[in-house]
């Protein structure tokens, strides 16, 4: 079993890695290389290494104004290290982070964890309040990717 490293520190995160483990996953498959970067960017990001291994197995990331809400998003860990504890090693991480204490509301999606996040606290959002816009894939997509199947 892998010692897993948790950070929140910029300087760790590994674009390469982290592009992979989202292009691969079911909300943002083929996303561009240059909105995973802007994303980063924009957020707080907390990443999972393997420092043995030498490689990103994982990571979270909040977008917020740092004082009311966040949207707790792209929590994703490679197959691998799946039932590890990861993803809770990382939203621990982000819960604790020193910039998010005032925040009187915290908000994800999730087609298939809601266990996961139900020890954290979450709950179903009250039908008929919540509202979404939803933008076409070609916005942030890879087109060349997404041709590949990838």
């Amino acid at each position: 079993m892998p010692t897993i490293r948790i950070s929140l520190d910029p300087r760790d995160h590994d674009l390469d890695a982290i592009h992979a483990i989202l292009a691969g996953t079911y909300w943002s498959p083929a996303i561009r290389r240059d909105v995973v970067e802007a994303a980063l960017a924009n957020s707080i990001t907390a990443v999972a290494i393997d420092d043995e291994a030498r490689r990103t197995v994982g990571l979270a990331r909040v977008v917020t104004d740092r004082a009311t809400f966040a949207w707790l998003c792209d929590v994703a860990v490679v197959e691998d290290c799946r039932g590890l504890g990861i993803a809770r090693q990382l939203l621990d991480a982000l819960h604790g982070h020193p910039d998010l204490g005032t925040l009187r509301r915290w908000c994800l999606a999730t087609r298939d964890a809601h266990g996961l996040y139900e020890k954290f606290g979450y709950a179903p959002v009250k039908p008929g309040r919540w509202m979404e816009r939803v933008a076409p894939n070609s916005v942030w997509q890879d087109s060349a990717l997404q041709a590949r199947g990838t």
